[in-house]
């Protein structure tokens, strides 16, 4: 397989939209845009097999893909995906924000999903290639941005279970709005103790659609409970916490260090790593540890934890006021939020939206 080190440009056909919306009709829908629910007007579409490796890379209007009913992923669910933002600066330059980090956590998502790996260049590519045709589509409006969905998944038509021989990568585009419609609020969480959202030795360090499957019903109990996210335990002990359903956790000790859960079944969140790489520039100290719910409760009731936020790319930071559980809770659902938590996110949005000199060099121009 060719690897990205050697990988040469893709040659994109392009096919545009006859249907593409009016530039008012566009503006209607980037003065209200939700989240996920409105999409651009064309789509990225390359196809792999074993034989051809990546070919017929295009962009084409966007709307229904045809699958044969015996198709892989139908079946087997052998899909991943990856979820990325472009933002429009004041100058109306379009940027994305550390994108081979997306890049490489969808090659080892496609490892363990026995997919092929797509080289950096292609999935870089790829968002330049629809940028060029729906840039127009980035609002600019303050905490806006066009939400970028790449996804790959088996098309080959069999029914038997082995790895398939053909695969489709897709990339869509959905203009998102502010994520607080009305300012950043702290949530409360429902602690999942009946289900684990990976197993041991499984798919949860992978973007990969079954395991956001397999927390739907626990965060139904979430809404149940007048909670807004879920949180999952280990799934060996279950008793360290490991991640809420799309984001991951931190917490800030009473002396500045930020203590996150590591464990292989974790997603590696590009957003959770971009927040301890701005603490650590501040001094904080950084430690990647198990962290059991006893520590937190005990922490929490001492003051040794002073803050506690969840974070991800839609979100980016979110401060976490309660925790419920069956038998106690942790916190006040009234708690507000922690100064150190709206500081790191202040900061990340700024670089994000080119307010702030961005100095590790995350920010990659897309329309240039």
């Amino acid at each position: 397989m060719t690897s990205a080190a050697t990988a040469t440009p893709l040659q994109f056909a392009v096919t545009k939209n006859l249907q593409a919306k009016s530039a008012a009709e566009r503006d209607e829908v980037l003065a209200d845009p939700g989240f996920g629910t409105r999409f651009t007007d064309h789509m990225v579409d390359i196809c792999w097999s074993r034989g051809g490796g990546w070919h017929r890379p295009r962009v084409q209007p966007y709307g229904p893909i045809a699958l044969d009913p015996s198709a892989a992923v139908l079946h087997y669910g052998q899909e991943i995906f990856e979820g990325l933002k472009a933002y429009r600066h004041a100058d109306g330059s379009v940027w994305t924000f550390r994108p081979e980090m997306n890049a490489q956590r969808l090659n080892r998502s496609a490892r363990r999903l026995a997919l092929p790996e797509l080289p950096e260049e292609y999935f870089i590519q790829s968002l330049r290639e629809l940028i060029a045709v729906d840039g127009d589509w980035v609002p600019s409006a303050p905490e806006t941005s066009l939400y970028l969905r790449p996804f790959m998944f088996a098309k080959e038509a069999f029914l038997g279970v082995r790895p398939a021989n053909k695969v489709a990568y897709y990339l869509i585009a959905s203009p998102a709005g502010a994520y607080f419609s009305g300012g950043v609020a702290p949530v409360s969480i429902w602690l999942s103790s009946k289900y684990s959202r990976a197993a041991d030795g499984g798919t949860g360090f992978a973007k990969t659609g079954g395991n956001y499957a397999a927390s739907l019903l626990p965060q139904a109990e979430a809404y149940e409970q007048g909670c807004q996210q879920v949180l999952f335990l280990d799934p060996v002990h279950h008793k360290y916490v490991e991640e809420l359903g799309g984001m991951n956790i931190v917490f800030v000790e009473r002396d500045g260090t930020l203590v996150t859960p590591a464990s292989e079944s974790i997603l590696e969140g590009v957003t959770r790593d971009s927040v301890l790489q701005l603490a650590a520039d501040r001094g904080h100290a950084i430690e990647r540890r198990e962290i059991s719910i006893d520590e937190w409760r005990d922490g929490a009731a001492s003051g040794e934890i002073t803050e506690v936020f969840a974070c991800g790319t839609a979100a980016v930071i979110v401060p976490i006021a309660m925790l419920k559980t069956p038998d106690f809770a942790i916190g006040s659902a009234d708690a507000p939020a922690g100064e150190l938590t709206m500081s790191l996110r202040q900061e990340l949005t700024d670089i994000q939206y080119g307010r702030r000199d961005d100095k590790h060099g995350w920010m990659l121009r897309l329309d240039a």
